[in-house]
């Protein structure tokens, strides 16, 4: 994978920087932007310094991961983001135990439902771009939310170990959550290459992956890491049902539906053992991450929000809801699945 296009003045410098070897190109902070979920420029820039940890680039050398000058950028740059969750993300306190603080997060989450769309109204042309969309994050499926395996013990980590396990095939790669994706994007005659549609996806859609590499690279924040994936998994298996549903209802195969039908299943399980031996585990062993644990599981489920708010609002205008056109004219899925 190559960098991506810049989109504004951070991203641009710091390409510009990784591509000339050159540490002292790497900009200074920005002042936090009004809404840095939305913010194109922000958000590139935090996945492109993120990625540096996972596959990197194939034009920036590998030494740049621990070069303090996007180290520095980089916590600057998720000081805006946390920031902005944890005004637009507060948890109300409560004595009840921690899972069942889940439970009732994830029951009061009312946001627009993208999935009941996908299952009876989009179109072909939009079942593509949400598969684009998704992309981002489920080509590196599970990756976040290993950071914390060597940050947690006891019970705790044999949940997170029999979670991650799962998503990782048990150790079959046809089976590993991230390949069952690709081959749902094959049947989508889509490209399922590793970071293909970067260019393509706004800040939001980069939002959803970014947050969850800057709970797993930070270790003071592996409460709110296990927070998140338990909200994740506790809200996957009636989507994925309603996806699948839908790319039926399109013409989708079997095949196709492979990914969808694969999560039905596996996050029903993963949603009992996230939520009581993950999260419970953690916070028996250590109490004072409870907050933390909670504010992680408020915030995956704001961002789902303010995703599915920004899809379905483009949509609704009959506009696309990419930055860019990279769907093929007439493309339909049909007769590929």
């Amino acid at each position: 994978m190559l960098l991506p296009d810049p989109r504004g003045p951070i991203s641009e410098q710091l390409i510009d920087a990784l591509r000339a070897d050159d540490p002292s190109a790497v900009p200074s902070p920005p002042e936090a932007p009004a809404d840095p979920l939305t913010d194109d420029d922000l958000q590139l820039a935090l996945w492109i310094l993120f990625e540096l940890h996972y596959r990197g680039f194939a034009d920036v050398a590998a030494s740049w991961e621990w070069e303090p000058s996007v180290i520095a950028l980089r916590r600057d740059l998720e000081a805006h983001v946390l920031d902005a969750l944890r005004r637009a993300a507060p948890v109300p306190p409560s004595r009840r135990s921690v899972p069942d603080r889940l439970r009732e997060l994830v029951a009061n989450d009312n946001g627009p439902q993208l999935s009941t769309y996908l299952q009876t109204e989009a179109d072909h042309r939009q079942f593509l771009e949400f598969a684009v969309h998704r992309s981002i994050y489920q080509l590196k499926e599970a990756d976040p939310h290993s950071w914390a395996l060597p940050r947690l013990d006891g019970r705790a980590k044999a949940a997170l170990v029999e979670i991650q396990t799962d998503e990782y095939g048990n150790g079959n790669l046809a089976r590993q959550h991230s390949e069952l994706y690709r081959k749902l994007l094959r049947s989508l005659d889509l490209d399922d290459t590793y970071g293909a549609y970067v260019d393509a996806v706004p800040a939001i859609t980069l939002a959803l992956s970014n947050v969850m590499s800057l709970f797993g690279l930070r270790r003071e924040l592996r409460g709110a890491l296990v927070g998140h994936l338990a909200a994740y998994e506790m809200t996957s298996s009636g989507p994925c049902r309603r996806y699948a549903k839908g790319l039926r209802r399109l013409g989708g195969s079997d095949a196709a539906c492979d990914f969808f039908d694969e999560h039905v299943t596996a996050d029903a399980l993963h949603e009992q053992l996230a939520a009581h031996d993950l999260c419970g585990g953690l916070v028996e062993a250590e109490p004072e991450l409870a907050e933390d644990v909670l504010f992680g599981a408020a915030a995956c489920l704001y961002v789902d929000v303010r995703f599915a708010e920004h899809v379905l609002g483009a949509w609704a205008d009959g506009a696309n809801s990419l930055r860019t056109d990279v769907l093929a004219e007439g493309t339909s899925f049909a007769a590929a699945s």
